[in-house]
């Protein structure tokens, strides 16, 4: 993929989140060229390590950012071993360990230290899938005191993540943990870019939000063999994930990544940047089974912080557009026709079938065809 990155700075809002009372930025006429500098350090691997960061907007509730625990098991309590919250777990039942998981992207052939901060009797931390069977540290008491258990682990030649794992043991009752670290060799960041560039006469088609499914347009995509790149929000993907399954059943197809909460992440600090990725992210592997590696910033908007965030979620690509034919419009932020390589933005919503007629037939014109996109960033 060529190293030139260009970047769009914002669009319209998806008609779900004017709903919800969120102002869009306008689309610039010509959208801003360049990088920012992705240069510096991730210091802590580890997403929401501190369990700082509330249950973010329009995700499950009572869920903890970044962790995946067991069903009404883990709880976030000011009894804190530092800041103002901390992890709190009481096991469902006797033969749940109730632990609490992440998936971190590394650098093969590393070594990282893990640490946490933990209260309870017998709690584990330890991490799995490095490329080697590496024990977990653990304790079995802590009395009424905090602990911090250690550990560490050296990545295998082909391993590019790990899942952390936090856990007590069947039958010893709820524990705490707090202040997790993972430290070592940050991952690259994820390639910023706002088309494909190919020799290919092509055109990518990408949809947004998923608040609004219609059958029309299903029946389009269908009908026609559409490859469609699309990127739903966890709570819309989660509202009828038949039909997301359905508009991406074509080859070339394939569902992406696009935060949990549709905030302009360039606002948020990088942490909560993280934790809006790699939620989006996790719900999209526990409903359809692949993890993205694309990542579609809401509003185009991105940052520095962004791209390191996001390739801590397993992203390879921030993509943004290079047309809009979202609600009747028909925008080519260069200028002129579609080119190869181009990358359509369209939403879910009731005009999607004649968007998407439109963005067709603008294609054709340019003598482009539609095509996977994901098979065109390999």
């Amino acid at each position: 993929m060529s190293t030139t990155l260009r970047r769009v700075a914002a669009c319209a809002a998806a008609a779900a989140l004017a709903v919800l009372g969120l102002a869009a930025p306008a689309a610039p006429a010509v959208p801003a060229t360049g990088t920012a500098p992705v240069t510096d350090p991730v210091t802590n691997l580890a997403t929401n390590p501190g369990f700082e960061i509330p249950t973010l907007p329009l995700a499950d509730p009572g869920s903890v950012p970044g962790w995946t625990c067991g069903p009404a098991e883990a709880v976030l309590t000011t009894a804190a071993h530092a800041g103002s919250s901390a992890l709190a777990v009481t096991p469902s039942a006797a033969d749940s360990t109730g632990e609490c998981s992440q998936t971190v992207s590394v650098r093969p052939g590393s070594h990282y230290a893990l640490s946490a901060w933990v209260r309870g009797s017998y709690v584990f931390l330890g991490a799995t899938g490095t490329g080697h069977d590496d024990a977990p540290a653990w304790t079995a008491g802590t009395g009424d005191g905090w602990h911090r258990l250690t550990t560490g682990f050296t990545t295998g030649a082909g391993t590019t993540s790990v899942r952390l794992h936090l856990h007590g043991w069947y039958g010893q009752g709820a524990f705490a943990a707090d202040d997790v670290e993972l430290t070592g060799a940050a991952p690259a960041p994820a390639v910023a870019t706002w088309n494909v560039p190919t020799e290919d006469r092509v055109v990518f088609l990408t949809v947004d939000d998923g608040w609004q499914p219609t059958d029309e347009a299903a029946r389009l995509i269908a009908d026609r063999r559409l490859p469609v790149t699309v990127f739903p929000l966890p709570m819309a993907a989660g509202n009828q994930p038949g039909y997301f399954r359905r508009v991406t059943a074509a080859p070339g197809s394939s569902i992406q990544d696009h935060s949990v909460s549709h905030r302009d992440l360039s606002t948020l600090p990088a942490a909560e940047q993280q934790a809006e990725i790699c939620d989006a992210r996790d719900a999209q592997v526990r409903r359809f089974g692949t993890a993205p590696t694309v990542f579609r910033p809401p509003y185009l908007a991105w940052n520095a912080d962004t791209l390191r965030a996001a390739a801590a979620c397993g992203i390879r690509y921030v993509l943004t557009a290079t047309a809009d034919f979202s609600w009747g419009r028909s925008t080519v932020y260069h200028g002129g026709a579609l080119l190869p390589g181009d990358v359509v933005l369209l939403h879910f919503t009731d005009s999607l079938a004649d968007d998407l007629r439109r963005a067709l037939d603008a294609a054709e014109a340019a003598g482009l065809r539609p095509a996977g996109l994901v098979d065109h960033l390999r």
